[in-house]
């Protein structure tokens, strides 16, 4: 099973948020997930990232990959150096 951090849409129309999930690759981008660990707002200025930073290490330590998006949220939050 190849498990990915990914990003998963949420919102109205033209009006996007999103929430950092972990989830079997297989599976949809909005479809089902094993666990959130974060969310991400793009819409405010500066855009708001929040993050679980233990799920994430825990989950990254573990074999999760992590999306280039999410991979990039994760050094603009210091997870990753």
């Amino acid at each position: 099973m190849a498990v990915k951090i990914r990003l998963r849409r949420m919102g109205a129309k033209k009006a996007p948020f999103y929430r950092v999930v972990v989830a079997d690759s297989r599976y949809p981008r909005d479809g089902r997930f094993i666990e959130e660990i974060g969310s991400y707002n793009p819409l405010l200025d500066p855009p708001e990232i929040k993050i679980d930073e233990e799920k994430a290490q825990q989950w990254l330590s573990n074999g999760a990959q992590p999306t280039d998006t999410v991979k990039d949220l994760f050094k603009k939050s210091g997870i990753i150096k």
